[in-house]
């Protein structure tokens, strides 16, 4: 991972390089006035360049700790010794190579350059006295120990600052990464639901069609030699019904809404048209009722769900209930709108495995009627009730709250009806 330079460490090595150089010219030019063409000038001048040049070269070899950068700075401090083995005045360039060991070397390795770099200091300040001074022996250790508390300081404190810069990447990195799962999840978890939806808008609608078509065209091959004009009916009336799955399966293309309620005409009208349809194709007599009236216009989503669950219940009925007879009751409430699907059919024992699929709604096997019913109910945040025994008939209750209101349903555990 790549990091920003720290423009502050940028400046200090700066100040370092400028410090270096000024304090080589400076003890070549005290030793060129103090000892003016001696035999070791040339030799003093010469080490002087090439301390210069080594010196220069080390930021063209980078900052990391490699086996280039330590060879470097060996050679450094090699001909700083000898330069003040020869001149003790260049003890005093000392200091930027302590900055240079400690932020190039291990702790342990620096501090023994630390160690020997100023060794060297105090011999060569004792070289120039012309007595013994206290102060020249103790003031190099005191300035060295100083000096090196400080920049380790600087050190840690670089190296906190760039573990903490680190952490905080990681953590924009795991933040960053954590909303694209959850964006993908949240997808996922949509296509899912959107499967599920129209999977029980094809239930509901194209394959309830196709087999009411099945059944009128299987009773007008049975018919067609002996009753030959019921056998044309049940073939108009197939003919009907197929004329109707196209409207849906367009309508699906165009925006998924019920063809019923495409033509503006409303739920209660929608519902009038489903209990007429479902009598008129071989289902039992359907009555439709509405009680009340809605104080504002019911939402689409309402809407469609409503005719939805009463298509999927008329279907359970007509094929597995043998019932003679069926109703549908709108029922408008204040804070909610009731839908009752009762018949006078064979009903069956709540308690029993009546089929309609797994208590979370999902399907298994054939029957889709019922767990159809239960997710739209929950989707809408209603709650469904049957109530049923054998013999007795079947009635169907889903109630859904009407958005805007306190109405708060308490969802129970729906018992499942016959299968569909």
């Amino acid at each position: 991972m790549a990091h920003t330079p720290d423009p502050d460490a940028r400046w200090l090595a700066l100040l370092l390089h400028a410090a270096f150089f000024l304090l080589l010219g400076a003890s070549l030019t005290r030793f060129l006035m103090r000892h003016p063409g001696e035999a070791r000038t040339p030799w003093i001048v010469g080490l002087s360049a090439a301390l210069a040049l080594v010196y220069a070269l080390g930021p063209v070899l980078g900052s990391r700790p490699t086996p280039r950068r330590f060879a470097w700075l060996a050679g450094l401090v090699a001909v700083w010794m000898v330069l003040v083995v020869l001149a003790p005045s260049f003890a005093w360039c000392a200091v930027p190579l302590f900055s240079t060991g400690l932020r190039l070397l291990p702790p342990r390795a620096a501090l023994v350059l630390v160690t020997l770099l100023t060794a060297f200091v105090v011999a060569a300040q004792l070289r120039l006295a012309t007595g013994f001074d206290p102060n020249l022996v103790l003031a190099p250790p005191a300035v060295a120990a100083v000096a090196t508390a400080v920049l380790v300081h600087v050190r840690r404190q670089a190296d906190r600052q760039q573990e903490l810069a680190v952490r905080q990447r990681q953590l924009i990195d795991d933040l960053v990464l954590t909303r694209r799962e959850l964006a993908a999840t949240e997808r996922r978890e949509g296509t899912l639901a959107e499967r599920q939806r129209l999977a029980m808008e094809i239930h509901d609608t194209l394959a309830q069609g196709l087999s009411s078509q099945r059944m009128l065209l299987q009773a007008a091959d049975r018919t067609w030699e002996t009753e030959p004009g019921t056998a044309r009916a049940h073939v108009r009336t197939a003919a009907g019904i197929a004329a109707r799955n196209l409207a849906e399966a367009r309508r699906f293309v165009h925006d998924l809404a019920p063809a019923d309620l495409a033509a503006g005409e409303g739920l209660e009208a929608a519902l009038g048209a489903l209990a007429a349809r479902t009598t008129a194709t071989g289902g039992p007599a359907v009555r439709c009722h509405v009680e009340g009236s809605a104080r504002s216009p019911l939402p689409d989503r309402v809407q469609s769900a409503l005719l939805r669950i009463a298509q999927g219940a008329l279907a359970n009925v007509t094929e597995h209930a043998g019932a003679a007879t069926a109703g549908l009751t709108l029922t408008h409430l204040d804070d909610r709108v009731v839908l009752d699907v009762a018949d006078d059919g064979r009903g069956f024992a709540t308690d029993g495995p009546a089929a309609g699929g797994a208590p979370d709604g999902t399907v298994s096997g054939r029957g889709h009627g019922l767990p159809a019913i239960r997710a739209r109910v929950r989707q809408l945040g209603g709650r469904l009730t049957i109530e049923s025994s054998p013999g007795e008939g079947t009635v169907l209750s889903a109630e859904i709250p009407l958005p805007g209101t306190r109405s708060a349903l308490t969802r129970e555990p729906v018992t499942p009806q016959e299968s569909g």
